[in-house]
């Protein structure tokens, strides 16, 4: 039987599938959760499952929904942060009030999936509770980085139309800092979440809230939407700073006004970045995040 990984805990993967028997009669077809254990084959090739992989399992009793994984199907891609594979897009969710956004916070997320080249659509909650000006600087500013930029209010239903229109036939990560809403807005698109959370937890006897996983949902055919633990700070790795500005997109076409190949438009007197943050035509804010990134990615490797 065919199915995807939508958890993972210590070494169980739990794994949906649609009923077998119901595939020629789409609308009336069943989805089941099976626990499973991945094969020794893959530990010794030092392969390991990871949540979105497509499998083939062995039902082993199917009243106990018990099964073991014989196959991982060829991923499209995987992500290190979180461990996902076969991710379309994220979704990244801040407060635009009550808390402040932290753009710093959300400029590292950004960075973190273009480095991993993962699309993302920014989206602000809360909306109800702020002036339509305010909106509208936060979507020039990220507009004009290349960034699709939605307004929602969980609270009086604004906005979330749009966001099942963004989601359908696509594997979203959905991450965002905790109390922006989350929690809220996955109840919305998937109300039987906290029934299908107990159901897993029911099996591995314990309690939801314990420790907090990254967890596929699934909303309907194809569409998942992969909520992730909320984040409070987010440190970039794996990169030298003078390639941080490759996880810029809106550097680009303004770098050819540089007057020095490999300029990384800090500390350069004649620089095309520089310049275009003058005239206002890259964000003022991003600029600067991206020189206190680009510092602190140079302090950390002086230590």
């Amino acid at each position: 039987m065919k199915g995807k990984i939508i958890k993972g805990i210590a070494g169980f993967y739990y794994v949906l599938c649609k009923n077998e028997h119901d595939l020629q009669k789409e609308e009336q077809s069943t989805w089941n959760i099976y626990e499973c254990k991945a094969k020794g084959i893959f530990r010794n090739k030092k392969i390991k499952p990871l949540v979105g992989d497509n499998v083939i399992l062995n039902i082993l009793d199917e009243e106990k929904k018990v099964g073991n994984i014989e196959e991982i199907l060829p991923r499209t891609n995987s992500l290190i942060r979180p461990a996902v594979a076969n991710i379309d897009q994220a979704l990244v969710v801040f407060a635009i009030t009550d808390p402040e956004p932290n753009l710093n916070l959300l400029d590292r997320f950004l960075i973190v999936m273009e480095m991993q080249r993962v699309p993302t659509i920014i989206c602000f909650n809360k909306c109800d509770l702020v002036s339509e000006e305010t909106e509208e600087k936060l979507k020039q500013l990220y507009n004009a980085c290349g960034y699709e930029v939605h307004f929602i209010s969980v609270y009086n239903n604004t906005g979330l139309d749009k966001v099942k229109q963004l989601l359908k036939n696509k594997t979203t990560v959905l991450a965002g800092p905790s109390g922006v809403g989350k929690s809220s807005l996955i109840n919305y698109l998937k109300p039987d979440a906290n029934m299908e959370t107990g159901d897993i937890s029911e099996k591995i006897k314990r309690g939801k809230h314990t420790t907090r996983h990254s967890e596929f949902f699934h909303l309907e055919e194809d569409s998942y939407i992969l909520d992730t633990p909320g984040f409070s700070s987010i440190y970039i790795e794996n990169i030298k700073e003078k390639d941080l500005k490759d996880y810029f997109p809106e550097f680009e076409q303004y770098e050819c006004n540089c007057k020095f190949n490999g300029c990384v438009h800090v500390g350069e007197t004649v620089c095309g970045i520089k310049e275009a943050v003058a005239d206002g035509t890259i964000p003022k804010s991003r600029y600067e995040n991206y020189c206190l990134l680009y510092k602190e990615l140079k302090d950390k490797r002086k230590y």
